[in-house]
């Protein structure tokens, strides 16, 4: 059963049915961005959102993805208007980030930097090292859902290490099995292409036009995260807690954006609690 809490931030189809984040069909409208024209037009319909819940569910992929790589695609999920996009940063460089809407003022890069809007991430550490490095993009309003997975634990188990997002999507995505079984086989055509240690190779991210399971891969990625937000957001009801989660967040991006900060290594895999 979907909590009432969960309930409530997934619109209402023209019916009055509840649609939930696996339900929605993005894969109709999740075309590549690869325009500044394009670019304005996505940027215009993520001003005046909505900031409680956050609106935008955000992911990246690249080669290397990190300063020391490149950014491929970025992965935005405007969740009012059931919309994804798919921003072709390999391709448009600083014009992704610098194009302004149609007021002229408002771009991608002020809606990362924006404090009052918040944006949702799962492990915010390399996609921040990566957008700092290359384009200036100093991430501001932050959610970390990584974070608030270990911060909503039950009492008794370990916080020291981190779930990636797979295990929280099987652990508490609540999905039936044959949602479950589709998201599987969306993940494993996507991998088989791009993961080396399976023959792939992470170009196929710079490959254009952009293979239809790639396509398919990089939309799921944040089809999910309203979900998974909203079922931590639900636990997460200790102020100490929600402090703790923010100021962790905060520190997530500061630290990926110094001098010293490497993306690889057993390190990553720590929570920033004992």
């Amino acid at each position: 059963r979907t909590p009432t809490s969960i309930k409530k931030i997934y619109p209402m189809s023209a019916s009055g049915a509840q649609k939930s984040p696996e339900a929605m069909d993005t894969s109709q409208s999740s075309g590549l961005i690869d325009s500044p024209e394009a670019i304005t037009q996505v940027v215009d319909t993520m001003i005046a959102l909505p900031s409680s819940p956050p609106s935008l569910f955000i992911d990246l992929e690249g080669v290397s993805l990190s300063r020391h790589g490149t950014i491929s695609i970025l992965q935005i999920l405007v969740f009012p208007h059931e919309q994804t996009y798919l921003i072709d940063v390999r391709s448009l460089g600083f014009k992704a980030f610098h194009t302004p809407g149609t007021d002229g003022q408002t771009t991608l890069k002020s809606i990362l930097e924006a404090k009052a809007l918040s944006k949702v991430f799962f492990d915010v550490r390399r996609d921040s090292d990566a957008l700092y490095a290359h384009f200036g993009i100093n991430l501001a309003g932050i959610q970390d859902i990584q974070l608030m997975e270990i911060a909503t634990r039950n009492p008794g188990l370990p916080r020291k290490y981190i779930n990636g997002l797979t295990r929280c999507i099987e652990k508490d995505a609540a999905m039936t099995s044959v949602e479950l079984q589709r998201w599987r086989s969306v993940k494993e055509k996507g991998m088989r292409l791009f993961d080396p240690n399976r023959g792939g190779s992470y170009e196929v991210f710079n490959a254009r036009p952009m293979s239809e399971d790639i396509r398919a891969y990089c939309i799921q990625d944040v089809k999910l995260m309203p979900k998974l937000w909203a079922m931590y957001n639900a636990k997460l009801v200790s102020p100490l807690w929600k402090e703790r989660v923010e100021k962790a967040t905060r520190d997530r991006v500061v630290m990926s954006q110094s001098a010293l900060f490497n993306g690889d290594g057993p390190h990553m895999a720590f929570g920033p609690w004992p």
